[in-house]
């Protein structure tokens, strides 16, 4: 299942070891889905992982944030996005996300900002479900309990 992980839930991931964030992670290692990637997501995913003052919390420093992302991005799937799709959402940052989940024909985007996802009221997907880390969790645990 190919989704695209929003960059606040590898960083909710890396400040608190029992989040939501860190089970959907252990997804993608564990193959259970496949995370899709782009270069604008990935200059922005290397950009936030870099900024020390959002990681005082964190049990990681620089280094180890690095060496989580080469791993976590060994995981994923490469989209070359050829078509830019400008579905005009509140937050213009969040468009992006939007285009690859588009272009790497994913299932679903997995954010903590639904509400910027959801702005425009002409944007209609059937395919793309926009979710957060919860829902997420239970949609797919549920249906993978149907599949077995």
């Amino acid at each position: 299942m190919k989704v695209v992980i929003d960059t606040n839930i590898l960083v909710s991931a890396l400040l608190s070891e029992d989040s939501v964030c860190r089970k959907v992670l252990y997804r993608a290692f564990d193959g259970d889905i496949l995370p899709l990637i782009s270069n604008t997501l990935f200059c922005e995913y290397e950009d936030v992982i870099s900024r020390d003052y959002l990681f005082k919390r964190c049990p990681f420093d620089a280094d180890k944030r690095n060496m989580f992302l080469d791993d976590f991005l060994s995981m994923c799937k490469w989209v070359d996005i050829r078509y830019l799709w400008r579905p005009n959402l509140r937050d213009e940052a969040d468009n992006h996300v939007l285009e690859l989940a588009m272009a790497g024909q994913a299932s679903y985007i997995i954010t903590r900002n639904i509400k910027d996802f959801v702005s425009a009221p002409d944007l209609k997907m059937d395919h793309i479900s926009i979710v957060d880390p919860f829902d997420f969790l239970d949609q797919t645990e549920e249906r993978q309990k149907w599949q077995h």
